[in-house]
């Protein structure tokens, strides 16, 4: 219920005792809510026909007001009342009525209810006038609904559309979306692939000269060793560690222990002599080398000296080398 202040005399009122007031009270001009605090000059306070709460009043700016259906549909109920008014054709006895109605909150919305309200409150006892004054309410309420309807019938189809359009945009993007990442997720399985393939090329490769070196020591020992006999390995005691005794490239390494020994199992009892064993073990070690010898050739004769001089498996005799059994 809307309450008002008046500033001239400090009086309360409610909506209905204004007019009554503005009688007795010459110096009434403005009149001034009690929840909102708005001043009202003349009659503009007739429009006020409901004001904030306390809870909304003290609530805060984050407060949130349950909307009340009965309030929304009394809300609704006056502004026809007071659109029914504004009608052209409408009798100025009738107009009167409409007026005192639209300055009541609790104006019922059946007929039955409307003319017993209007007998009681208004007392107005006249069944001609109160037929008229309900006629004009209600048609106003019709033409009111069936404009509402469809207002609400095309904000429903807008909405749709609007959803729709959404829908289809979301899909859209989604789809884009999946086909990046799929695009992507292909990327990365090539990449894969390719590297694998790069991988698996460079081992076959690595395989490849590993067995090129093998076959070229197996020639090697094949050539020297027509008994067979396998050349031993280079880390017995006595020798030097391999990696200063062995010739290496990338995949194999030169055995000088078993291809002197092999040189010196083809030779006559009294052994071999220490130049012509030098030149075969050398021209073993340039057939395995090839192109990835590093070595010079004082450093070579150094290494092959210590070969025949450090192993007790090689008794020198004056010029002339032989196997010791």
């Amino acid at each position: 219920m809307v309450v008002f202040t008046c500033n001239a005399c400090g009086e309360s009122l409610k909506k209905a005792q204004v007019e009554k007031h503005v009688l007795k009270c010459r110096a009434c001009q403005v009149l001034s809510c009690i929840d909102c605090s708005k001043d009202f000059w003349g009659d503009d306070y007739k429009n006020h026909n409901k004001c904030i709460s306390e809870d909304q009043k003290y609530g805060g700016k984050d407060f949130q007001a349950k909307a009340n259906k009965g309030d929304v549909k009394q809300q609704q109920w006056i502004q026809r009342i007071q659109q029914a008014m504004e009608q052209p054709d409408v009798e100025p006895s009738i107009w009167k009525v409409l007026q005192v109605v639209s300055t009541h909150n609790n104006v019922p919305r059946k007929k039955a209810k409307f003319e017993n309200w209007m007998k009681n409150c208004l007392k107005i006892n006249t069944p001609c006038l109160l037929e008229k004054v309900w006629e004009i309410c209600s048609t106003t309420v019709d033409s009111n609904s069936n404009q509402t309807i469809h207002k609400t019938a095309n904000k429903n189809k807008r909405e749709e559309q609007k959803d729709k359009k959404n829908k289809r945009k979301t899909s859209d993007e989604n789809s884009e979306e999946q086909n990046r990442e799929n695009t992507d997720e292909k990327q990365r399985r090539k990449k894969r692939k390719r590297e694998e393939r790069e991988q698996n090329g460079q081992n076959a490769d690595e395989k490849s000269n590993k067995k090129q070196k093998k076959r070229k020591q197996e020639a090697v020992d094949e050539s020297l060793n027509h008994e067979g006999e396998e050349p031993e390995s280079l880390n017995h005691e006595g020798e030097e560690p391999v990696n200063q005794e062995s010739e290496s490239n990338s995949t194999g390494k030169f055995n000088w222990k078993g291809t002197i020994k092999a040189v010196l199992r083809n030779a006559p009892e009294d052994g071999l002599a220490v130049k012509k064993l030098r030149k075969k073990v050398l021209a073993a070690y340039y057939s395995f080398t090839g192109d990835s010898n590093y070595r010079s050739e004082e450093e070579l004769l150094s290494l092959f000296n210590r070969k025949i001089n450090n192993n007790p498996k090689f008794k020198i005799l004056k010029d002339r080398v032989r196997l010791v059994k």
